[in-house]
């Protein structure tokens, strides 16, 4: 991923030192299963851990991809070079073992140490979107469906609803998280004929990570499916919110803004412009994150016990996923917490249309309280609301008290009781609980 979109602890993951350090991990801790059942002496894997600290305690990626670039095989030329820098004692490391027990269990690993970051990434997003919510718990501004005036809700409200929407990814990644903590060391097609089951246990354990029940040589691919799924899901979330944001700054709405600080330029060729730009960049990034949903389900089918079609798609999708979801949340929390609310406009959004934004109470009196059908009880409030779109009037309650059907039916004072905001915030204290709990 280019640096513009990445955050060290995330892109740190994907590194070689990372990688290699991880495959030595591996490595050590099957020689460490080894010794336990005899088949290695008794302290081999403290030597390579000695000479491997006395040599520099690193790895030299420009010696591996020397030694590959003759085997053309990643894992016997990391094995070469390890060889290199502990001596004779190297003879049982990889001992039954086939390099997919290294390359999976690895990426399992890296995996896991990715989750553990977009963990943290949703948990502070949450307690960002909590706060705002909590803060605009009651602040009236008009709701919309298909984009045009619909009914009064909170700006509180649509945030809780976003939390609930992260809540709900929060938790099916910490699934996806423990679904792709495995280890595999099971030897070539899986069979533990040259590796004991016992080694995959003790690695396991040491990588704190699950064991795979069966993995036909390579891990099974529907596990990294469903990961990069749930990446893709949360990418979704993103840009529902991104694009929330995206519609609430546009000049004719304007309820909400991005923050724009002191300095900031807009366009290069108009300077009074304020661009949602941080929003729209949300949109592309949650694009790329969930483009690597589909490769990730096609790699689940392999050519029998195993084959390396997932391969190559793996190496690109999932420091990309990760490292651009990882950006992508932090910028969202930034973006939250720094969110420009403007009530005044809310408000005078909501009266935008003289208070149609009650249609439906009306209508719902008239069934209820005054005995119309609902067919004719529904004829009168559009009759007289399209009026208001017509521009005739700018007042629904006016039209309203010079039709003399609902004059008749109603009453003033009930028709005027009808357009009291509060009717349409008072179950809010109720949705919070739901969300936030008491």
């Amino acid at each position: 991923m280019i640096p513009r979109y990445s955050r060290p602890e995330m892109t740190a993951i994907w590194s070689q030192e990372n990688k290699y350090q991880i495959w030595f991990d591996i490595e050590i801790y099957a020689l460490e299963a080894l010794e336990q059942l005899k088949i290695a002496p008794s302290g081999t894997a403290s030597r390579i851990r000695e000479n491997f600290m006395k040599s520099g305690g690193k790895f030299d990626a420009a010696r591996v991809d020397e030694i590959e670039s003759v085997t053309k095989h990643d894992v016997i030329a990391f094995l070469t070079h390890l060889a290199e820098l502990v001596g004779e004692n190297s003879r049982f490391i990889h001992f039954g073992m086939t390099s997919s027990d290294v390359l999976d269990t690895c990426l399992s690993k890296q995996l896991s140490q990715a989750s553990d970051i977009l963990i943290n990434d949703l948990e502070r997003l949450l307690v960002a979107i909590k706060k705002r919510a909590f803060e605009h718990k009651n602040t009236v501004c008009v709701g919309r469906s298909h984009g045009i005036h619909a009914e009064p809700v909170t700006f509180g409200l649509k945030l809780a609803r976003f939390y609930a929407e992260f809540e709900r990814n929060l938790k099916r990644l910490k699934e996806a998280k423990k679904e792709i903590s495995v280890c595999a060391i099971s030897g070539a097609v899986g069979t533990f004929a040259n590796v004991d089951p016992m080694v995959q246990k003790y690695v396991a354990e040491k990588l704190n990570l699950d064991e795979e029940s069966v993995s036909s040589q390579i891990i099974p691919r529907d596990r990294h499916a469903a990961f990069f799924a749930t990446l893709g899901v949360i990418a979704s979330s993103i840009e529902n919110l991104a694009i929330e944001i995206r519609h609430l700054q546009r000049t004719e709405v304007l309820e909400a803004e991005e923050f724009f600080s002191k300095g900031q330029k807009g366009s290069s060729a108009m300077p009074h412009k304020r661009n949602p730009v941080l929003s729209e960049n949300l949109t592309g990034l949650a694009r790329i994150v969930r483009s690597a949903a589909i490769p990730a389900m096609e790699n689940v089918a392999s050519w029998h016990e195993r084959d390396i079609s997932h391969s190559s798609v793996e190496r690109m999708i999932a420091p990309d996923a990760t490292i651009t979801l990882d950006f992508a949340l932090n910028r969202l929390v930034g973006l939250v917490e720094n969110l420009t609310v403007y009530e005044k406009n809310m408000q005078k959004n909501l009266d935008k249309l003289g208070g149609l934004v009650f249609s439906q109470r009306v209508l719902l009196t008239l069934i209820d309280e005054a005995g119309i059908s609902r067919e004719d009880a529904y004829k009168i409030v559009q009759t007289n609301a399209m009026k208001i779109w017509a521009g005739e009037s700018n007042s629904f309650l006016e039209l309203l008290k010079q039709d003399s059907q609902v004059v008749e039916k109603l009453g003033l004072s009930k028709l005027e009781s009808l357009f009291d905001i509060s009717y349409h915030t008072k179950n809010i204290d109720h949705i919070f609980k739901q969300v936030f709990g008491a």
